[in-house]
């Protein structure tokens, strides 16, 4: 795996952790009883980003070392998917 592949798994590994962490511990306006005029009642009061952003970074980076262990190390990759279609001669 060349460095441009491993940067493109990285950042789809980021962002599929992103969007699933993203509903957690997570409370909206009306939960939290102090709903701000103008905005949708299920908005979050407090998202903290930064601190998510840091979390995803973290775990995110762990998924990758174990995919890139598995592809490395391991010698997994997509030729060691077995083929289920033969192929036929002419």
């Amino acid at each position: 795996m060349g460095i441009g592949t491993g940067i493109a798994v990285y950042f789809i590994i980021w962002w599929m952790t992103l969007f699933v962490s993203l509903p957690f511990r997570m409370k909206s306006q009306l939960e939290e009883g102090e709903i701000v005029e103008g905005t949708e009642v299920a908005a979050p009061r407090n998202p903290k980003m930064a601190k998510r952003l840091a979390w995803n970074t973290l775990i995110s980076g762990g998924v990758f070392f174990v995919f890139w262990f598995v592809v490395y190390y391991l010698g997994f990759g997509v030729d060691s998917i077995p083929e289920f279609i033969p192929i036929r001669k002419i």
